[in-house]
């Protein structure tokens, strides 16, 4: 059995943020076993850490940004791909800024730091995930699925919009060839994409000395590239350190076209439901004392990853979620849980009580019991969740409310919630309620976990 690993001393490096600017100190520490990769913000009262897991992802546009609370590290895909070529498991990663540097658009600058500053075995077991049976993730043009494999391996193909630089490439990872193969691929983009990055805050310490650009057919750098397939291989970079969010070593076959942090980060969260399957049977669905519980097989993982039971959950469990009682609980069942994503039903019969005074000839369902029913379905989504096991989610505010057609007794509500954020206690979501496939309510709500 293989043992978990971190680095024998610590190491420092210093440059500036790719899409901050700002200049920034970067050390890595060794640290305990089973403690996973953590970032410290050593600039910032009482040095807070975020843990490098994807709970705690909060943007993926143009890089993978981690939040807690009001704590943000932004840009760390290239250092956990580093800590995930070589095997590392557990490591701080110290930096007095929000950025780690971008050394020259590659992870080059921190193979030198873990090869300085080496790698020592620990006494607990690694707890290698082996990816039971196939997963897809279809985000637009983005196409990511893992495969049962004995190693971890990744297949990819990326090209423009215009299908322009069309690469592919493949390869088994281990720490020889991350080193060689993918570390040295620097980022990239394309020249008309520069104008939209800067007018939305973004690469402010980029220049032809940590990226390449691509206009037209042309390729800008300081240097030849550096493969024939260099963007495919940052890509496969990418998609290795947004993975790494998982929080343990993985074993299965990346196939990934046109990838995104989006899509690699989404696929991130199926897996990482997908080991949580079991707990969240035990904890999250069921009263204390929790009964026992068969782990699921492959295939039943499958369907409930994937949303292809017939209820998720349905009206009894939800009970146990949810504290809402007669004549309040404003959903009936949930349909489909997928990452971040949420539908759940409401059959709105005559029988309401509400229906008594809104109105006695005229009966409509209050557009503020939708409201209330966007704000259950989206607290459902935090509280499904075995860490909020036991809380009450409360509705805090609602914002960008619109409703647009009426609700009547024998229409059936479909509520769509996407959880937009989520730090500590508070979450934010936006919401849609349709009947017949026509919207007939939105909103965003925030609301907060607190104890039962």
């Amino acid at each position: 059995m293989l043992q978990q690993q971190t680095l024998r001393e610590p190491i420092s490096y210093a440059g500036i943020g790719l899409h901050s600017g700002n200049r920034v100190n970067l050390t890595f520490l060794p640290a305990s076993p089973n403690s996973g990769i953590r970032f410290r913000r050593v600039d910032l009262e009482g040095k807070p850490e975020i843990e490098a897991r994807i709970e705690n992802v909060s943007d993926t546009n143009r890089s993978t940004t981690l939040s807690k609370g009001n704590v943000k590290v932004h840009t760390v895909e290239h250092v956990l791909a580093t800590f995930a070529g070589f095997g590392i498991d557990n490591a701080v990663i110290e930096l007095d800024a929000n950025e780690p540097p971008i050394g020259d658009g590659s992870a080059r600058a921190y193979c030198k730091m873990v090869q300085t500053a080496g790698v020592v075995l620990q006494g607990e077991p690694r707890d290698t995930y082996r990816v039971p049976h196939p997963l897809e993730v279809q985000l637009g043009e983005t196409m990511i699925s893992i495969f049962p494999h004995d190693h971890l391996k990744i297949s990819c193909t990326s090209s423009d919009k215009q299908g322009r630089f069309t690469q592919f490439y493949s390869v088994e990872l281990s720490p020889e060839t991350w080193e060689c193969e993918l570390a040295p691929a620097r980022t990239f983009c394309f020249f008309e994409e520069i104008e939209f990055l800067i007018k939305n805050g973004l690469i402010k310490g980029g220049s032809l000395e940590n990226a390449v650009v691509i206009r037209d057919d042309a390729v800008l750098t300081t240097e030849p590239l550096r493969f024939p397939e260099e963007f495919v291989r940052h890509k496969m970079l990418d998609i290795l350190g947004d993975l790494a969010l998982l929080g343990r070593p993985l074993c299965g076959h990346i196939v990934a076209i046109k990838p995104s942090h989006s899509a690699n980060c989404e696929l991130a969260r199926q897996l990482s439901s997908l080991i949580r399957k079991p707990l969240l049977a035990a904890q999250a669905f069921a009263p204390p004392p929790a009964p026992k519980v068969s782990p699921p097989t492959a295939e039943s993982s499958s369907k409930a990853i994937r949303g292809h039971d017939s209820a998720v959950v349905d009206t009894i469990e939800l009970m146990k979620i949810l504290p809402h009682r007669y004549p309040f609980l404003m959903v009936d069942k949930v349909m489909k849980i997928e990452g971040n994503k949420i539908t759940a039903l409401k059959n709105v019969s005559i029988n309401e009580s509400y229906f008594q005074g809104h109105f006695p000839n005229h009966p409509i369902m209050p557009g503020v019991l939708q409201l209330e029913a966007i704000a259950q379905v989206a607290g459902i989504l935090m509280l499904k969740q075995a860490e909020n096991s036991g809380k009450i989610a409360y509705f805090m505010s609602a914002e960008s409310v619109k409703w647009r057609k009426p609700v009547r007794p024998g229409d059936q509500l479909v509520i769509e919630v996407e959880l937009t954020k989520s730090r500590g206690k508070i979450g934010k979501a936006k919401g849609t309620c349709s009947v017949d496939g026509e919207v007939v309510s939105e909103a965003e709500v925030t609301f907060m976990l607190i104890e039962n």
